[in-house]
């Protein structure tokens, strides 16, 4: 019977994806018996399942059965409980906003928590495999076309529908982590396979081949990969510039958790509104000074988790590049430009309570400080349909204004 319902479900034809309309093709066996195969090597067994109000299901998975441990790079490897050490943070950093709580996730709204030992995971669908082109593409970014392209152009995967509006620093120096405090919206998607995002990249290698190591945090909107529109926690990482290896959360093997709290890839609760409320996020990455992995903090001093460095061969050593900023995809559904909004929707110019903001950039040093960031250049490829302003002050340091609403009369 269980079966039977699992077919029902493949096989129906069309589906809602937050009020997008989604054809899911009739699917053979062989390939319903792959894609099978694929969740149960994701989906590990649970010692605990929680339904989240937003219809997500959160499983706990013991921390030494999960996803990441599977990649037989980590196939000897022992889960660090800690960082080494922390970034030095500056003294009295200040929260600046509405005065309103900072964002949590909606799973936590029945109350039910993951037990000590375990971790909280999403729980992938079939459906979620069948809205990807392929089970190969499934939890994986669009590969970039790097033709033609400036050797020191920091849009990473320009030249695939991509766009931008980020902002990035270079230095003499060697760089060991970032961290931002991201404003959460809720951008309006017009295409199930596109997406619009706000996160850090931590970066290197070279942007004209297929060594270029990327890790990645931030939130985002994405029909295609959750099935719904809410802006959710994600996580990254690349070693091969989006070619083979690396995926979104925990979709694939590499990414080390460690925290019973933060499921990766659920809905962040509430989110900014216009002229009202301004909530956001703060994420900061950073190298472990001794043992080399790449860890996530989340909030004030929470720790997700880490990217193990024995999974990068550039960022095994340090970072050349960070950048921060919004990324959409443009389809350029019946020849026009996308209308999906990037960050609230909202021009930069339209400024604090309607644009989106990054705020307090930071970069990590060789001596695991944290520094403002002094100088930063900034990205847009078309202004008319997003831009970027950047700017500083005593309260939010380095910061910028991004984001716009896509197709519009100047924008086609």
């Amino acid at each position: 019977m269980a079966l039977f319902c699992v077919l029902l479900v493949v096989l129906q034809s069309f589906s809602l994806v937050c009020g997008l309309t989604y054809s899911y093709k009739h699917v053979s066996s062989l390939r319903f018996d792959r894609i099978q195969t694929h969740l149960d090597s994701i989906n590990k067994p649970p010692l605990l399942t929680i339904q989240s109000p937003d219809g997500d299901t959160i499983d706990c998975v013991h921390k030494r059965k999960q996803p990441a441990l599977d990649h037989p790079l980590l196939k000897n490897h022992k889960i660090q409980r800690a960082p080494t050490g922390w970034p030095k943070m500056k003294k009295n950093e200040r929260r600046a906003g509405s005065g309103a709580e900072g964002p949590f996730q909606t799973w936590h709204g029945n109350a039910t928590r993951c037990p000590k030992g375990t971790i909280p995971v999403r729980r992938s669908t079939v459906k979620d495999v069948l809205r990807a082109k392929s089970l190969f593409d499934f939890g994986k970014k669009k590969r970039p076309i790097l033709l033609d392209r400036q050797m020191d152009a920091p849009d990473v995967v320009s030249g695939n529908g991509h766009e931008h509006a980020i902002a990035y620093t270079r230095s003499l120096g060697e760089m060991y982590g970032a961290k931002a405090t991201i404003n959460v919206w809720e951008p309006s998607i017009q295409m199930v396979n596109e997406f619009s995002l706000s996160q850090i990249w931590i970066l290197s290698g070279s942007f004209d081949g297929s060594d270029l190591n990327s890790i990645e945090a931030g939130w985002q909107v994405s029909p295609e990969l959750y099935g719904d529109s809410r802006p959710r926690l994600f996580t990254y990482w690349t070693s091969d510039a989006y070619q083979a290896t690396g995926c979104y959360n925990l979709l694939c093997a590499g990414f080390v958790q460690t925290n019973s709290r933060i499921a990766i890839g659920a809905a962040i609760s509430p989110v900014s509104s216009l002229t009202g409320n301004q909530y956001d996020i703060t994420i900061l990455i950073w190298k472990d000074p001794k043992l080399g992995n790449w860890w996530m903090g989340f909030g004030d001093n929470t720790l997700v988790g880490y990217w193990p460095a024995e999974l990068f061969t550039h960022l095994a050593d340090h970072a050349t590049m960070v950048e921060w900023g919004g990324e959409v995809v443009n389809s350029r559904s019946n020849g026009q430009h996308t209308s999906t909004q990037m960050g609230s929707g909202h021009f930069a110019n339209d400024g604090f309570g309607k644009a989106s903001y990054f705020r307090n950039l930071e970069i990590v040093d060789s001596d695991n400080n944290l520094s403002d960031v002094q100088e930063i250049s900034t990205l847009a490829e078309n202004t008319n349909c997003y831009n970027i302003m950047s700017s500083y002050n005593d309260q939010w340091g380095t910061h910028f204004y991004y984001g716009g609403p896509g197709r519009n009369s100047e924008c086609q």
